[in-house]
């Protein structure tokens, strides 16, 4: 079952969570997201927040909307995300990783970068 952080709408969680799916390959471009009710009954959330979470997707370029047939993932939607993703970890997150090893006095060669 989702935890939901109650600080952060729950829309932007599960536009986020579905976001993290589409730059795995999940579905593929030009493939159908899951339905709304799909979602809501996977999710246990009401449809209308579901349908903004896939409003904000589409928002971003990410998902179409085809009348009468739902939300597909549009072509280059996951180099888009994959470049958003990466210029926000640049920009934001890095920059406080490299603080926090600084004050722990981690270095390069500390760090183990394959999977345990």
């Amino acid at each position: 079952m989702q935890t939901w952080d109650p600080q952060l709408p729950i829309y932007q969680q599960l536009a986020d969570l579905l976001a993290a799916r589409l730059l795995d390959g999940e579905p593929a471009e030009g493939e159908p997201m899951p339905s709304v009710r799909t979602l809501a009954g996977h999710y246990l959330l009401n449809p209308l927040t579901v349908n903004r979470a896939l409003q904000a997707l589409g928002d971003e370029g990410l998902v179409e909307t085809r009348r009468g047939l739902g939300h597909y993932v549009r072509s280059g939607a996951r180099a888009r995300l994959r470049e958003a993703e990466r210029t926000r970890f640049l920009d934001i997150e890095w920059p406080r990783l490299r603080q926090r090893l600084a004050r722990l006095g981690l270095t390069a060669a500390d760090l183990d970068w394959e999977d345990r």
